[in-house]
């Protein structure tokens, strides 16, 4: 059965709706879980949420606005369709133009480091301008100590490692104080940023669906650790102790919980495989990092 809006008809009347020539409907060449996409011509991207994350979209809707109004750089809001044409809801946004900037090989690595720094400098602002939206999860980190104990008691490590790593949680949380939650973007990962490869500076942010109200913290985990630092220059001029501690908290947590599950021989994304994330905190303390993250080790 096709899914809601998948039919050529629909797809012309929407692109007639917004000037844009029918045959111009292009599909981008790699499509997400969460929304169908299209490029309506040069000037407009349609986006069509898969039934069960419908409600993303809907968050979106509410979200891209207020992250625009604060001055954050995402692509404005041409329309919204809430079911009403499709049965499932539509976007369509204006488009913006430049590539996902690569990875940095670690902290010195300067090639893209004005976009990292530039992303940081918008994730402050969207963190300091944007107050509670309706529609707007919150989301609280569990603990991980937990997944630990779980991960022992499965066989995934052994007792002593598992005492390890609840001690390193331990120390690490002394400096995770109660914070005051933010809206955080909760997926700025490469893949969702756009840069001006001449310029090397970030064009947008795109994709706002895991948008929550969460501890800013959880926004820097979201990319490998060896791009955190570049990103911190431009989020608060460095990054202290603290919030470096609370950063490598996130990351870990997640990395333990990924350890468990099925293989992703397909996925492209830099976390996408079961490993990636522990090997990616191991790939950056042991590269002799920068301060204060030596002094987390």
């Amino acid at each position: 059965m096709p899914e809601p809006g998948s039919a050529p008809e629909k797809l012309a009347a929407i692109a007639r709706r917004h000037g844009a020539d029918p045959a111009a409907v292009v599909p981008v060449p790699v499509q997400g879980v969460a929304n169908r996409v299209y490029l309506l011509g040069n000037g407009l991207v349609l986006r069509i949420a898969r039934p069960e994350h419908a409600s993303d979209l809907r968050k979106e809707a509410v979200v891209i606005p207020a992250a625009r109004r604060a001055g954050v750089r995402t692509p404005a809001v041409a329309a919204y369709d809430d079911g009403e044409l499709l049965g499932t809801p539509y976007m369509v946004v204006e488009r913006a133009h430049g590539v996902a900037p690569g990875l940095p090989a670690g902290p010195a690595d300067g090639r893209w480091r004005d976009a990292y720094r530039d992303l940081g400098a918008e994730l402050a602002t969207l963190h300091e301008g944007v107050g509670e939206l309706a529609g707007v999860p919150v989301e609280r980190a569990s603990d991980p100590r937990v997944d630990v104990e779980a991960l022992a008691i499965r066989g995934y490590i052994n007792t002593e490692a598992a005492q390890w790593l609840t001690d390193w949680f331990d120390r690490l949380d002394a400096y995770r104080p109660d914070v005051a939650l933010t809206l955080v973007h909760g997926d700025a990962a490469p893949g969702n940023l756009l840069a001006d490869p001449g310029t090397g500076r970030l064009v947008a942010i795109l994709d706002w669906g895991d948008a929550a109200r969460a501890d800013p913290a959880i926004e820097f985990a979201k990319l490998p650790l060896r791009a955190v630092p570049q990103v911190m220059e431009g989020y608060r001029g460095g990054c202290d102790e603290e919030w470096a501690a609370r950063i490598l908290w996130h990351h870990l947590h997640w990395a333990l919980g990924r350890l468990p599950t099925g293989p992703e021989r397909e996925a492209r994304h830099w976390s996408a495989q079961p490993g990636n994330r522990l090997l990616e905190v191991m790939r950056f303390l042991v590269a002799d990092p920068p301060e204060p993250w030596a002094g987390l080790r």
